[in-house]
């Protein structure tokens, strides 16, 4: 790990000229691993924001555009396509994922990187000489540093298994690293998130801008559904099952019911208006939002976006390919389609009349737009097999047109990162695991009632119906397109079996040499190798 300790360094020595008890002027040399000091709440604050700085790097890599594929390609959920980029390949064509993969290594270091920072916070706050904080804002800060070392910690558990634990910042070279077992990583994951569970504030209380608008700082629904994924990974349902049913009996939030917001007076639907740009976050009208990603569109806020996201580009059809088709707003801006839905997804999934399946939903036709063109107005035909990406039916929950960037290169929408339809579909899951299964169909139905307009003529499922199959499909039906589905499947050890029983007949670009090797991904080897005084193991089969 010593290529991640540099620039580690390089982040905190950035983090430390936030302190205000020197001059930013002042000159102090410093070596890439001079610790960090935060002595006063406006440091402390710096280096928390950076936390959601650096967060916002997992989900933009601009210079390798296949990267959202990376999480999607080669599971039940999507296929590449001849537009891919070149990252994702590994994970379709998995003869090709070694442990000298691209997307490996970045996650690798993204989490490092993100535990190292949180442990320079959490030192310290626990430093014995700190004077300037109070009791309440030390655990408040030490609450949403835990949260974001929890998270990373998990990333880390459910992708590599057992890995090198860390509880404080590196203030040095190290190249004796060794892998904890599981246990001991879950038990850290387990006590930071209990502990940010118990000191983040209500989702009401959170830090507000100048204009009284809420922040996305973390709030402690956050740490509750964070915690019922990682119960359930470890094996207690009933531990993620409170977690759970906090959330829902908080009062706090609510699904989508009706329409609202920049757009409802447009043809559309209520799950549809959850993912139009302007109404994204709790202050604009979601209210199932419990974790929202805030972007800001960097033509009117300088250093709104870190990097270019490219989920829109990566999710969204390339139909202004396609003469007498012109880049617009109502079809989501200009995508590329680097993936394009499985057709498990596109013609296997959805029941008839499931809102979630609705051409508001995932656009399946497109019709000629220039009004110079002959056709115009004319539904545009699949022709062949260009037309996989050029009008391949996607989900629209990334499309957004910006008018000071008609080429599309960034992507300005928020990431909705936990909502609640998401945590009825965890508390299914954890009922499903104790099987109370009456309960499960309960949790799955409240989702039901919502997508279907005439529930429960149709829609509604019976205890007979659960099973985790039934449970990861719904998971498809309301999170396509938002869920990181390779986590998932890869939490629930389902890959492999999903992905060979859903995903093996695509033409174009087949899912190929996948095995129960690829439960786990390989540690990075120049993370082996650099590790020279330790023993740092492979994971099985990538030796």
């Amino acid at each position: 790990m010593k290529n991640i300790i540099l620039s580690l360094g390089f982040i905190g020595c950035i983090f430390s000229t936030w302190s205000c008890n020197k001059s930013f002027l002042e000159e102090t040399p410093q070596s890439s691993y001079t610790p960090v000091t935060l002595k006063d709440s406006l440091g402390f604050q710096a280096a928390l924001v950076g936390l959601y700085n650096h967060l916002e790097n997992y989900y933009s890599w601009s210079s390798r555009q296949g990267w959202p594929g990376v999480w999607q390609v080669g599971t039940d959920v999507a296929n590449s396509t001849a537009n891919q980029e070149g990252i994702e390949i590994p994970y379709y064509d998995y003869g090709k994922l070694t442990p000298t993969d691209a997307a490996s290594q970045r996650i690798w270091t993204l989490n490092y990187q993100m535990i190292n920072l949180t442990n320079i916070i959490l030192d310290n706050a626990d430093a014995s000489d700190l004077t300037g904080v109070s009791d309440n804002n030390k655990k408040a800060i030490e609450a949403e540093a835990k949260f974001f070392r929890g998270f990373a910690y998990n990333y880390l558990a459910t992708l590599y298994g057992g890995v090198p634990l860390l509880t404080h910042a590196l203030t040095g070279p190290k190249t004796d690293f060794v892998r904890a077992n599981l246990d001991s990583v879950n038990q850290l994951i387990v006590s930071d998130l209990e502990y940010a569970k118990a000191n983040l504030p209500d989702i009401e209380d959170v830090p507000t801008n100048t204009n009284g608008k809420l922040y996305g700082r973390a709030n402690k629904y956050m740490a509750m559904q964070l915690l019922a994924k990682v119960y359930l990974r470890i094996g207690k349902p009933d531990m993620a099952e409170g977690n759970t049913q906090a959330i829902i009996n908080s009062g706090r939030f609510s699904l989508v019911k009706q329409r609202y917001g920049v757009k409802a007076g447009q043809p559309g639907d209520p799950f549809s208006d959850m993912f139009v740009y302007g109404n994204e976050r709790r202050n604009q009208g979601n209210t199932e939002a419990i974790w929202v990603l805030e972007l800001e569109n960097p033509s009117s806020v300088v250093g709104g976006i870190s990097d270019n996201p490219q989920q829109r580009r990566v999710w969204g059809a390339a139909y202004y390919n396609i003469k007498g088709m012109v880049i617009c707003d109502s079809l989501g801006g200009r995508g590329i389609a680097r993936l394009r839905l499985s057709n498990w997804v596109l013609y296997g999934l959805y029941q008839n009349g499931d809102m979630r399946n609705s051409q508001y939903n995932i656009r399946r036709h497109y019709y000629y737009n220039d009004p110079a063109s002959d056709k115009y107005g004319q539904m545009v035909p699949y022709t062949g097999t260009d037309t996989l990406f050029k009008i391949c039916p996607s989900t629209t929950k990334w499309g957004q047109f910006d008018p000071n960037d008609v080429f599309g290169y960034a992507m300005i929408k928020d990431f909705i990162l936990m909502r609640l339809g998401e945590t009825y579909l965890l508390q299914a899951e954890a009922q499903f695991d104790q099987g109370k299964l009456a309960e499960a169909a309960a949790s799955i139905n409240v989702l039901r009632a919502r997508s279907f307009p005439d529930y429960p003529i149709s829609g509604k499922v019976d205890a007979g119906d659960i099973t985790l199959d039934f449970i990861l499909d719904e998971r498809a039906r309301e999170l396509v397109g938002e869920e990181n589905r390779r986590l998932t499947l890869m939490r629930t050890k389902t890959l492999v079996e999903r992905v060979k029983r859903l995903n093996l007949n695509d033409a174009q670009h087949p899912v190929t040499g996948i095995s129960k090797t690829n439960l786990l991904l390989p540690i990075p080897l120049d993370e082996i190798q650099l590790n020279k005084d330790g023993v740092l193991e492979q994971n099985p089969g990538y030796n």
